[in-house]
């Protein structure tokens, strides 16, 4: 299997969203953007899968040394040969790639977060410099268009972590704020205990709306010039903010199931936000 047929499994297989905001790129952009999908897996499963926080911080420091050698013209992972090539055509910052390890080297230091600002920084390397680098996989002509991608790829991140606030609890893991689990009465034993009272669903409310304003924030920055190249962002956030409708629909109930759209909803949407931008 070459690099490139790689990265495609690893994105198919992951049944990501991200994955039809790719489907209707040139050929060269899509296996750019695969490919740098692809090493946000890798780097995600290391500390999703392995229990080790000792093996999981020398398998990244491993990706740290990979990067280097992405940018030295010799790297040793399929998905690292993969990217080599994105690199050489796309401009892609070595400083960038190695932030988003950076963010995945937070959550074997952090298994709470005790404020918003502290999550941000969190959001920002696994997620805002990930819109980043696809900005420039995408192309762009305005240099504004880089804050339109960074605070999308935050937005993302914050429909992420609503999602998957019952999943991360079994992981003992808890993205939402501690501060703003006590504004609404709870605890973290409330989540691990699936209580999805009135106060749960108030929080699930409130972390919704900033969600939907992150998006509204990133999309008032995009400059026209930019939004027929941005459009798989624009897939991406039909498909998250309809992903938040349904979670609101549900009264935020994620603790004891995880709320999903159907894959042909996810490419109804994508196909219909092509074609309009």
């Amino acid at each position: 299997m070459n690099p490139h047929d790689y990265c495609q499994d690893k994105a198919a297989k992951s049944g990501s969203s991200f994955y039809y905001s790719f489907m209707f790129l040139p050929a060269e952009r899509r296996q750019a953007i695969t490919a740098l999908y692809a090493f946000c897996r890798e780097v995600d499963d290391v500390v999703d899968e392995v229990s080790d926080p000792g093996v999981a911080r020398a398998k990244l420091a491993w990706w740290t040394e990979e990067i280097a050698r992405v940018f030295r013209g010799s790297p040793q992972h399929p998905v690292g040969r993969a990217l080599a090539t994105a690199v050489h055509e796309f401009a892609l910052e070595e400083t960038l790639l190695l932030e988003v390890i950076s963010g995945m080297r937070m959550d074997l230091d952090y298994n709470r977060y005790p404020d918003y600002a502290t999550l941000e920084v969190y959001c920002h390397r696994v997620a805002g410099v990930v819109g980043l680098l696809a900005a420039r996989i995408f192309g762009f002509s305005d240099p504004r268009t880089l804050d339109y991608a960074r605070t999308l790829g935050i937005a993302f991140q914050h429909t992420n972590i609503i999602r998957d606030v019952g999943e991360d609890v079994r992981r003992n893991r808890i993205y939402i704020p501690l501060d703003e689990l006590q504004r609404y009465g709870l605890t973290p034993d409330d989540l691990i205990l699936l209580r999805e009272d009135e106060r749960f669903e108030q929080l699930m409310h409130a972390q919704i709306e900033r969600a939907q304003a992150t998006y509204d924030r990133a999309l008032a920055l995009l400059p026209t010039a930019d939004r027929k190249s941005q459009r798989p962002g624009l897939i991406m956030a039909a498909i998250y903010r309809a992903l938040l409708d349904e979670i609101e629909r549900s009264r935020g109930k994620v603790l004891s199931r995880r709320v999903a759209l159907t894959p042909l909803r996810k490419l109804w949407l994508a196909w219909k936000t092509w074609v309009r931008n």
